[in-house]
């Protein structure tokens, strides 16, 4: 791009599976207590990543706003009520679907009537499966560390979304909801 930005990346051994609330935003609070001496508007903005999501991001963001007084350029992915961005929530998944119809219109093809498989039920997955359903394809099956699943008729986005983003579920609880869908353990 020519800008002057450089990368990284950091995370924690905490898994949130399991944990209240409270322990993940604890958990948070002081992950960020540290965090806080390395980043900044001049300095690095992270972004959220697996297990990191809007509510992570919320709690990070009120306790770097809490320790420095500053609230700008200091993480991406956050609510529209802390200054985040109109569907940052779907701009990756959507991307994702939109650059796969771009390659598959450049090979003389398009989504119609394509059966397309998806690696993973996080936050990119759901909204991919979302945005390849719109442009018309069938997306068959999705996954998550555990396992996956595979429904010929087509995954429902809302159903992956309600186990995956409002339950904090697992893939495997998708057939229990579709009788057309099985659960495989493992990965492919």
């Amino acid at each position: 791009t020519g800008l002057p930005i450089g990368g990284g990346k950091g995370g924690s051994d905490f898994d949130p599976k399991g944990k209240s609330d409270n322990e993940i935003m604890r958990f948070c609070q002081s992950f960020m207590t540290e965090l806080s001496k390395y980043i900044g508007l001049d300095t690095d903005v992270p972004a959220g990543d697996i297990g990191v999501g809007g509510r992570e991001i919320g709690f990070l963001y009120c306790q770097y706003k809490r320790l420095r007084g500053a609230d700008r350029g200091v993480l991406t992915g956050k609510g529209l009520n802390y200054g985040g961005s109109l569907a940052r929530t779907e701009a990756t998944g959507y991307g994702l679907a939109y650059y796969t119809d771009e390659m598959l219109q450049a090979n003389q093809l398009s989504f119609p009537g394509q059966r397309v498989a998806i690696s993973g039920a996080g936050n990119v997955a759901i909204y991919a499966i979302q945005k390849v359903e719109q442009l018309g394809g069938k997306v068959i099956t999705c996954s998550d560390s555990n396992g996956y699943v595979v429904d010929e008729n087509g995954i429902d986005f809302k159903i992956v979304k309600q186990i995956k983003e409002v339950e904090r579920g697992r893939i495997k609880e998708y057939p229990d909801r579709v009788d057309t869908a099985t659960y495989h353990e493992g990965s492919v």
